[in-house]
């Protein structure tokens, strides 16, 4: 079979949605991974017909790892190109807001599922280097912590650090490794509540400070290009870019509009 594969998590919507749709549209066999079968199904419903196959699959489980990726591969023709590492949750409030069990949570499925997934996905993608890739779905919360954003920020400075370590540990292996930074981006992941205690949708809190909401077509556009590319990280959105560039060239300022703003000025 002559069609590469992507492995997905978070494949049932938003971001690993409209990244399956795009490779898919390209002539890639798309494995589907989620917690979410239904919504899977109906991604699957946006692939050509026998060019996906629906994995069930907990990030935060270690061995459900190895079974999910061995069961793509054996409906994919035998080999796994990329894995995109995606699934992710958000938390947001201050932090003393945030009870344990959510902190407990975002850190498993943001940061943990991040690592295990790497870890299965290694022996994949050296089997198919050179031109393979994982991509993992860091933030440009990832970029600069902001207030109203502790918890998620640390996973995403965290996927954002595992990239660059992964970067150079295996490079012998000739395994591409990337990530993508997105500022705030219209998935079903902006509608819901930041936290348990309040009842008000982040897409409120984003609008109120201003700050501009990407398409998630163009999540799915700068996925192709980090895979085909040797870009490290890739930014998206306005935002993304925004504040990479006030972190490099005017931290001081950075500093004082944060405080200023009580805001989170990240995304995903």
């Amino acid at each position: 079979m002559s069609h590469k594969t992507i492995f997905i998590t978070g494949g049932a919507s938003g971001i690993g949605r409209a990244v399956a749709v795009k490779f898919g549209g390209q002539g890639w066999f798309v494995g589907l991974a989620d917690v979410n079968e239904s919504g899977m199904r109906e991604t699957a419903g946006m692939i050509p017909a026998g060019m996906s196959s629906l994995h069930k699959l907990d990030v935060r489980d270690r061995a459900a790892w190895d079974d999910a990726l061995s069961a793509c591969a054996k409906v994919s023709g035998g080999k796994i190109d990329v894995v995109f590492n995606n699934a992710g949750i958000p938390l947001g409030g201050n932090l003393i807001e945030n009870n344990v069990s959510e902190i407990e949570r975002c850190l498993d499925i943001n940061l943990k599922g991040v690592l295990f997934g790497a870890q299965a996905a290694h022996p994949w993608l050296k089997a198919s280097a050179p031109g393979s890739c994982l991509l993992n779905t860091a933030s440009a919360a990832g970029i600069y912590g902001t207030p109203g954003a502790s918890v998620y920020s640390a996973t995403k400075f965290g996927v954002r650090a595992i990239t660059e370590c992964l970067d150079a540990e295996w490079a012998p292996d000739q395994i591409k490794v990337a990530d993508l930074m997105p500022g705030f981006i219209d998935t079903p992941l902006i509608d819901m509540n930041p936290n348990q205690q309040t009842n008000e949708h982040i897409r409120g809190r984003v609008i109120e400070a201003g700050l501009e909401i990407s398409p998630v077509s163009d999540v799915a556009d700068a996925a192709w290009k980090a895979v085909h590319s040797d870009t490290l990280h890739t930014r998206v959105g306005k935002s993304a870019h925004r504040l990479a560039f006030a972190a490099r060239w005017m931290p001081g300022r950075l500093r004082k509009m944060t405080k200023a703003s009580g805001q989170p000025l990240g995304g995903r």
